[in-house]
This record gives structure tokens, C-alpha cells and sequence, in this order.
């Protein structure tokens, strides 16, 4: 019989910038991504699942995340619940600079699910870096989102960042599924399945 996953619920820079700031996230909108974050809390602290809170810390002169300011503050639904381990960064991943590697090995953690933003930024980093460090990921793609870049490389909207990242993700470096079926998984103590890179690109060539 396979163990259950021995779960963490990462909840990634959920700052008011990316509500109120220069930064504001666009897809999915905040009112479907914000409600299940705060819904993914809850369901980890129901089930016994440590919570990390990440804030991302910036120099006080930044445009965005300036450490102090109202725009680098945790928004509500995140800083006014309980968590057990809390984490500020300066880079990207989570995992860059700070002390995740040790307090989840000291945790006995194997799977790490990733919520908040940005999916292609933050979270892709975190993820990347999780998955090379032998953890099982989980992304929740309705509690995370993206919001649109151009630049001297091209032009994408946040859905295209966003859809494109999740697919990306679930092909190889972690779980990809909805706030729902993850307090499913979370009842039952079932791992959920990610798929891989042979069979997904079988898929989008119409072979399986």
C-alpha cells in the first residue's frame, strides 16, 4: 500500500501588490485565485498540514514590494490566518536564501503544494527548485495567477502565461489540479497523479 503524502502548503507572495500595486494579476482574476487560497488554508490547517507563508521583500526604494510599504504588506485572506513556518525572500524561488530545504526535511515533508503568485515567476522558480531537490509537487492552478508581459522577446496575455506555465508544469515537474479536487486528495490522503513529457506531447499530436 502506497503512504500518503506527507503534504506542506507553500502560499507564495500573496502581497497586496499584486491586488491594489503596479503588479496586478490578471488570470485567473483574484476573485476566483484569492477565495481559494484562503480556502486551501483552511483545508491544510483542518487536515494537520503545516502552512508556509512567503513574503517577497524588496529594497525601500522599489516600484514594487518596497519592504515597509502598504503594497509589500500580505493581503488579509493570507496574513490574518494562522501559519507555521513564515519565510521573506528576495529571489524568486522560495527556496533561494532561505531556511524551506531544512524546515521541510525536519518535517518529514515529501509532497509541497504551491499556491499564490506569480505562476510563471515565483511560483515556476519554487517549483522548478522543489522538483530538482526530490520533493513531489502539487500546483493548485485556480489559486495562483498571471498577468501579462511584453518585452524585445514578444507578447503574451496572462491566460497564454498562465495556461502555458500549468501545462509545462504538469508534464513533468508537479501536479496540476484545482482547489477542489485537492481538498479531495487532501480527505482521502491520496497523492495525485502528474503526467509526463512522452505522453503529453502524444496528446497534443493526437496519437493517444
Amino acid at each position: 500500500m502506497t503512504a500518503s503524502p506527507r503534504r506542506a502548503l507553500l502560499v507564495i507572495d500573496v502581497q497586496n501588490e499584486y491586488f491594489t500595486g503596479n503588479l496586478k494579476i490578471e488570470f485567473p482574476p483574484v476573485e476566483t485565485s484569492l477565495p481559494n487560497i484562503g480556502l486551501a488554508m483552511d483545508t491544510a490547517r483542518t487536515a494537520g498540514i503545516p502552512v508556509i507563508v512567503v513574503q517577497h521583500d524588496a529594497p525601500e526604494n522599489s516600484p514594487v514590494f518596497a519592504k515597509g510599504s502598504e503594497t509589500w504588506q500580505l493581503h488579509p485572506v493570507v496574513g490574518e490566518r494562522p501559519a507555521d513556518h513564515r519565510i521573506h525572500k528576495t529571489m524568486a524561488s522560495a527556496f533561494a536564501g532561505t531556511d524551506l530545504a531544512e524546515w521541510l526535511a525536519s518535517n518529514r515533508i515529501d509532497t509541497l503544494t504551491v499556491v499564490g503568485y506569480m505562476t510563471h515567476n515565483c511560483d515556476a522558480s519554487t517549483i522548478f527548485h522543489a522538483y530538482h531537490h526530490g520533493l513531489t509537487v502539487e500546483f493548485l492552478a485556480d489559486a495562483t495567477g498571471s498577468l501579462p508581459y511584453e518585452n524585445a522577446a514578444g507578447k503574451a496575455s496572462a491566460e497564454e502565461i498562465h495556461r502555458v506555465f500549468s501545462t509545462v508544469f504538469h508534464s513533468n515537474f508537479a501536479a496540476v489540479t484545482s482547489t477542489a479536487n485537492w481538498a479531495v486528495a487532501v480527505r482521502d490522503g491520496a497523492a495525485i497523479p502528474r503526467d509526463n513529457v512522452y505522453l503529453s506531447n502524444r496528446r497534443a499530436k493526437g496519437l493517444v
